[in-house]
């Protein structure tokens, strides 16, 4: 059987939560994976994808600049970012700080802290394409706008809270709420992608 190798970028945010979520759902979908920190060039090398954690988007994309990450995380063919690394993956980032960068995979626009501060955190119900799941948001950022070729995966009021988009044959999955403090079903679904393509 085949073993996926997966990345979690290991700078900050909830690395040790994305990699027990990743190997639950491994263990549900009966796949083999090998699951590398990443905190630098090499360990992106012939990955199947990447997980980019919440944590402080400005902080996560310095780090990446200065370890000179940034044009091999580009390469990485499945990149799936929760709260601050959706950020990362948006093309147009509103609310920046100076200086403040994104990968611009991803034809979404988001807003950083848009829901305020650490204090102003919340919990609750969330409906999804993948079943109801319930959904923590820290200092989440807001997805303002999409591009046609984005699918969306859960919304509440009209607001876009998870999504994918294929360009090419790459593959992206953001999230402004952080599944793997409640669940495994969105890593399912990103490993199920890998496995299949």
């Amino acid at each position: 059987m085949k073993t996926l190798k997966l990345g979690v970028l290991a700078f900050q945010g909830d690395v040790a939560e994305h990699i027990r979520a990743l190997k639950k759902a491994a263990i549900n979908l009966n796949l083999h994976v090998s699951i590398v920190e990443v905190r630098n060039t090499k360990e992106l090398q012939l990955l199947s994808g990447l997980i980019i954690p919440g944590g402080e988007s400005t902080t996560l994309f310095k780090l990446c600049e200065r370890e000179g990450m940034l044009e091999a995380i580009k390469e990485v063919p499945a990149i799936f970012g929760t709260c601050a690394g959706a950020i990362m993956l948006a093309k147009k980032v509103l609310s920046k700080s100076e200086g403040q960068k994104s990968l611009g995979l991803m034809d979404i626009e988001i807003d950083r802290n848009a829901y305020g501060r650490q204090a102003e955190s919340f919990e609750g119900g969330l409906d999804t394409k993948l079943g109801r799941i319930e959904a923590i948001y820290i200092r989440a950022p807001r997805i303002l706008k999409k591009g046609k070729s984005v699918r969306i995966l859960a919304e509440r009021d009209g607001e876009v809270l998870a999504c994918e988009e294929k360009v090419g044959p790459n593959y992206y999955l953001a999230a402004c709420f952080h599944p793997e403090l409640t669940t495994s079903v969105f890593h399912e679904y990103f490993l199920e992608h890998l496995a299949n393509n």
